[in-house]
Order: C-alpha cells, then structure tokens, then sequence
C-alpha cells in the first residue's frame, strides 16, 4: 500500500490586518460570497484597534506565512493622526517611503463609508456610530447602529452577490486620496484580488524592498 502525501494548496496566501471586528466581518462576508479569484487563500486577522495595527503587521511580516501582507483600516477623523501613524510605522519598518500606500486599503472617513456602497450612492461625512445610524437604519434595518458585534452581523446579511457588483462600480467613482472626505482606495484591491494573474503579489513586495 503506497501512503499518500497530503496534498498542499497551490493558492497564494495573503493575510489582511484588520482594524477591528466591521473591517473583519466585512471582508469575512465578501469572502463567504466568494467574489473573489479562488487562488487567493486570504486570511483574516482583526487588530482589535488601530493602535495595535503595525506591531501585528510586523509580526507577521517577519513570520513569513504569508506572500503578503495588507492593512484594512479607518482614517477616521482628521488630522488623521492614528491612521499617519500606522502608515509612518509601516514606512520605517520597510525603510521604503511609500511603502502604505501600497499595502493599505482605507476608507475616509470609516470602513462603513465602503460599505453601504452596497445600496447608495451616498457618500458619509463623518465616522460618528450615530450619524451614520439611520442611514444603516434605512438599508438594513439595523436600529440604533453602534458598531456592536451582533449588530455588525447582522447588517452583514444585506452585503450580497449581486449588490457587491453595485458596491464596485459606486467605489469606482469614489477619490482614492486618503485625505479627501468621501474616500477610498478599496477598488484598487478589488481589482487585484479579482484579477486571476497573481503578478500584483510579487510586484508589490518588489516595492517594499526598493
């Protein structure tokens, strides 16, 4: 009888830092949806803060796991002080000047601003929980939004198949500039993450090391 080796995935493997548990369940969600190439093994780490976000990045840089690693974050409120921060730190640790630009995906000024892209073309003003609460409200029928866990799951029911093609081409539109209110660079990734030539990998990790 010949034993069989077990068979190891062919897929790349990328791992996004996530700010906290909307970035996490978010991303999570697009996952189970599966709109995305079936190459990519993505995994999923939530930072637990903004704060905690380059120590995990840099851990698990120099745990080599992955063949990438990426940042999924806020700029929240200006002067964007944290969200610079992390940026900053993520630049020394690569000694590259630029090198966020090329591994963060954000949104100005909050993830959520990304995700109700799913249903409008309305673009929020501020990351205040209630603020953005009736606009939530009206699209999910989530009461009284305050980033809770449970609420967070729930809102996550509406992100669909068909409404993430609708989320696309809204983000498309959007300025990729993170300090412009309104903002996002989440297309940019889409397109990598959707895009079945697996070269952007390589390619943005020769730029960390330039």
């Amino acid at each position: 009888m010949i034993n069989k080796l077990p068979k190891f995935s062919d897929n790349h493997k990328i791992c996004i830092v996530c700010e906290g548990n909307e970035e996490y369940e978010y991303l999570n969600r697009l996952k189970e949806l599966k709109v995305w190439c079936k190459q990519y093994d993505i995994l999923l780490v939530n930072a637990g803060g903004n704060g905690n976000i380059p120590a995990r990045y840099q851990d698990l840089f120099q745990n080599d796991s992955y063949e990438i690693i990426l940042v999924f974050c806020d700029t929240d409120k200006k002067p964007y002080e944290q969200y610079e921060d992390i940026k900053r730190k993520i630049n020394a640790f690569h000694g590259v000047a630029n090198a966020a630009d090329e591994v963060v995906l954000f949104g100005n000024p909050c993830t959520m601003q990304i995700i109700v892209k799913h249903w409008t073309d309305e673009n929020l003003k501020s990351p205040a929980k209630p603020i953005n609460a009736p606009l939530i409200y009206k699209y999910t029928g989530v009461e009284n939004y305050k980033g809770r866990i449970d609420q967070i799951k729930e809102v996550m029911k509406y992100v669909t198949v068909e409404n993430y093609a609708d989320m696309c081409k809204r983000v498309s539109r959007l300025e990729t500039f993170d300090w412009v209110a309104g903002s996002s660079n989440f297309v940019k990734f889409i397109k990598l993450f959707e895009n079945d030539d697996s070269g952007w990998i390589e390619e943005i990790n020769r730029k960390l090391e330039e």
